[in-house]
C-alpha cells in the first residue's frame, strides 16, 4: 500500500480528499446539501459544480467504506494508464456518470444523488480491460470472487435492470460510469482491446 501511495499520487490524492470531505460533510449539513447533486437545479444551470462535488460526499459511513474499498482498483490502474490519464478518466467519468440521472430526474426537485459510485465503476471497468481475469468480490457473497470479464457484463445488465426500479441506489450512475470508463480507457490506450480479447481467449 505504501508503494501505491508514492507511485500513484493522483489516486492517492482523490482517495484522501474523498474520505476527508465525506467525513467533514457527515457533521456539516450545509456542505452536505450544497455538494450533493440535484438534477432539477443542474438542468437549469444552477449548482452545476455539484456534478463533481457530489462524488466527494457519501450517504453514510457504510456507503463511504464500500466505495473506498472498490476504489482500491484505482492504484494499479494509475500505474497502467499514467497519472494524467487516470485523473482525466476519473473526473470525466464522474461527470458523465451523472448524465443519465440529470436527464431522468430533471423535473424532480426532490431527487438528490451523491457518492463516488459512478467514477468508481469507471475505475473497475477500466481495470478489467487490463486484467480481465482479476477476481472481483461481492459484498453480499463474502469469499467468492468472480473474474472481471464475467463480473462486468453481469454488472451492466443488473444496473440497467435495476435503474428502472424504485431504489435509493443510483444505478444509472453505476451503468453510465462503467460505460464511460470503458470508452475513455480505449481512447487513451486502443491497444487494450486486443490485449483484453487475448487475455479472455477470444484471440491468439
Amino acid at each position: 500500500m505504501e508503494q501505491y501511495l508514492t507511485e500513484t499520487p493522483v489516486a492517492s490524492f482523490i482517495f484522501l480528499v474523498t474520505i476527508a470531505t465525506s467525513l467533514y460533510a457527515f457533521y456539516n449539513d450545509e456542505i452536505y446539501h450544497k455538494f450533493m447533486l440535484n438534477p432539477y437545479s443542474v438542468s437549469r444551470n444552477e449548482r452545476v459544480y455539484s456534478i463533481i462535488t457530489s462524488g466527494l460526499i457519501h450517504l453514510d459511513m457504510m456507503h463511504l467504506v464500500f466505495n473506498m474499498i472498490a476504489f482500491t482498483f484505482a492504484f494499479p490502474l494509475e500505474l497502467e494508464l499514467g497519472h494524467w490519464q487516470f485523473g482525466a478518466l476519473y473526473i470525466a467519468s464522474l461527470a458523465l456518470s451523472d448524465i443519465g440521472t440529470i436527464v431522468k430526474h430533471k423535473d424532480n426537485y426532490g431527487y438528490n444523488s451523491l457518492g463516488a459510485s459512478g467514477a468508481v465503476s469507471a475505475v473497475i471497468f477500466s481495470y478489467i480491460l487490463f486484467a480481465p481475469k482479476t477476481g472481483i468480490g461481492l459484498i453480499f457473497l463474502p469469499g467468492i470472487n468472480i473474474p472481471g470479464y464475467i463480473f462486468g457484463p453481469l454488472y451492466l445488465v443488473y444496473s440497467a435492470y435495476a435503474a428502472n426500479k424504485e431504489s435509493r441506489i443510483n444505478h444509472d450512475a453505476h451503468f453510465y460510469g462503467a460505460v464511460a470508463g470503458i470508452i475513455i480507457t480505449i481512447m487513451f490506450q486502443p491497444g487494450v482491446v486486443p490485449h483484453f480479447l487475448n487475455e479472455v481467449g477470444l484471440t491468439s
